[in-house]
């Protein structure tokens, strides 16, 4: 498609992804008000992680739907479902209502970055996404920098329930815009979908999350609960994995794993999501309770994150496409995550405001060489006809590690957060402080009300709790590089030789 046409697409593209990444970072902020304010900081892991299982089960859903009935229609849809579910959040008048929610908005929002990065392939060759896909980075950036501020003005001004409703002028805009500028052709195929492989996946990877989440926690490891959620992730995986073998249409065809470049790529993104997501979930409580800033003030402090995100994304970007060449991205970007994540571990009660921004501005750094180098590999890795599948899947793969993540170093945070305040206070403090009941209201307001003995321990038990999680979250990172470094440089399709060849033969003919 002419690069005029791509800039009139590209905006109702733009702001579906921004949509996605606002409301993650808006309701990152406000969840130490909505803890307040519905309690139970034992289930703030739930929140996120309940929309980010929504996103994963449906990823690979939206793609092929995507591939099988135009990509068009089910993108605005998946919109329209994110939509419903962000007004049903904003009305949820408990935690357990809000979680339900979140599951059932993550459903639409497994369909919003997909969506988006598939019509962006099918509009653009490879060769040419790079600088497309640095803009996009670059708006997950902005995003992810005005989100915060958004979520704290209006938690610090208004009801955290407008951390939801937001979303609703910003996405009813995307689907005006894409209605009226997204042309794209129709499909008149026969199909089948994968309904059953679908139901599988789902119930797998839901049995698998309730084990990270549920295990050692509210379950012992070895209860009957945590062993028949083990047994039903088997067996469902297993019979997902025959499903997928004889089905005509999978929803996840396994041909695409035998690509080396798809496979090691989708194994990044698992690993990115789950050491990122997991960490960057619990920041946001560090900074307004141990830090004491507020909740916009919070948001100021991830600028340094994504200015580093922003910058190298779009020097990666354009680089990508001037040279052809991408291989040493990933490996850089995990080489820095390790770093970044160690520096972060070292968060203490009284680390200043400075030094974890510069911990966060390394992060960010790292970011900005993985998130949209590993999707343009992807992508360029299968046939333009499985184009929507590779986007779902790698984003699949990113979404399941966030899942893991968020369940992982919850569960982390959480054992950490009463061990350390069953120390200085007791178990029965730690309890009420921390766990279910009219006391798990860890929010600013009512840390100040608390005696000073009691507030210094809770500050050092939040501090001891987010550096844990930052120093487990090393262990995924230090895989990052080393699957980076197998990764072979294939010439992206798009380029000038492929270009001059298409040229010859068009002549030719």
């Amino acid at each position: 498609m002419p690069e005029k046409s791509v800039k009139v697409v590209l905006p109702g593209l733009l702001m579906a992804i921004m949509l996605a990444m606002l409301d993650n970072v808006i309701v990152g902020t406000a969840m130490p008000r909505i803890v307040g304010d519905l309690g139970g900081v034992d289930h703030l892991s739930w929140v996120v992680t309940a929309y980010v299982l929504g996103t994963t089960v449906s990823t690979p859903l939206w793609g092929k739907l995507g591939d099988l009935y135009g990509r068009k229609t089910v993108f605005m849809t998946s919109i329209a479902l994110f939509l419903l579910g962000s007004a049903l959040c904003g009305f949820a008048q408990s935690m357990p209502e809000l979680i339900g929610f979140r599951a059932f908005q993550g459903l639409g929002a497994g369909g919003l970055m997909v969506g988006a990065m598939s019509v962006l392939g099918d509009l653009v060759p490879p060769r040419e996404r790079g600088k497309y896909q640095g803009q996009f980075a670059a708006v997950m950036a902005v995003a992810m920098v005005g989100g915060p501020l958004v979520g704290g003005f209006i938690t610090d001004h208004a009801n955290w329930r407008w951390a939801f409703f937001v979303n609703l002028p910003l996405g009813g805009a995307a689907l005006i815009l894409l209605a009226l500028t997204l042309h794209l052709p129709k499909r008149r195929t026969e199909h089948r979908i994968d309904w059953l492989g679908a139901l599988l996946l789902s119930i797998g990877v839901t049995a698998l999350v309730l084990i990270t989440t549920w295990g050692g926690s509210q379950y012992a490891w070895g209860s009957a609960e945590i062993r028949g959620l083990g047994v039903l992730a088997v067996l469902t995986l297993v019979a997902f994995v025959l499903v997928e073998r004889r089905h005509r249409e999978p929803i996840v065809p396994l041909s695409v794993f035998a690509n080396r470049n798809f496979t090691l790529v989708a194994l990044l993104g698992f690993l990115v999501g789950f050491a990122m997501f997991g960490a960057i979930t619990f920041l946001p409580l560090y900074q307004q309770i141990v830090q004491g800033a507020s909740a916009t003030n919070s948001g100021l402090l991830l600028l340094p994150m994504m200015a580093g995100m922003l910058l190298t994304s779009l020097v990666v970007g354009r680089a990508i496409t001037k040279t052809g060449r991408y291989r040493i991205y990933p490996i850089a970007g995990g080489a820095i995550m390790i770093g970044a994540m160690l520096l972060l571990a070292q968060l203490g009660p009284h680390t200043s405001k400075v030094t974890s921004s510069l911990y966060m501005a390394a992060l960010g750094l790292a970011l900005g060489f993985l998130m949209q180098t590993t999707m343009l590999i992807a992508q360029n890795s299968v046939e333009i006809k499985d184009l929507g599948v590779a986007s779902s899947t790698a984003t699949f793969a990113r979404s399941i590690g966030g899942a893991f993540g968020v369940a992982v170093f919850g569960a982390i945070f959480n054992h950490r957060l009463h061990a350390i305040l069953g120390e200085r206070l007791g178990t029965g403090a730690a309890d009420k402080l921390a766990s279910g009941g009219g006391g798990a209201r860890i929010d600013p307001q009512t840390l100040a009300q608390l005696p000073a003995p009691v507030r210094t321990a809770v500050i050092d038990a939040i501090a001891g709790a987010t550096s844990s999680v930052f120093l487990w979250s090393t262990v995924a990172a230090v895989l990052v590089p080393v699957l980076a470094f197998f990764i072979r440089e294939v010439a992206l399709r798009g380029g000038p030789a492929e270009e001059a060849e298409r040229t010859l033969i068009a002549q030719e003919g």
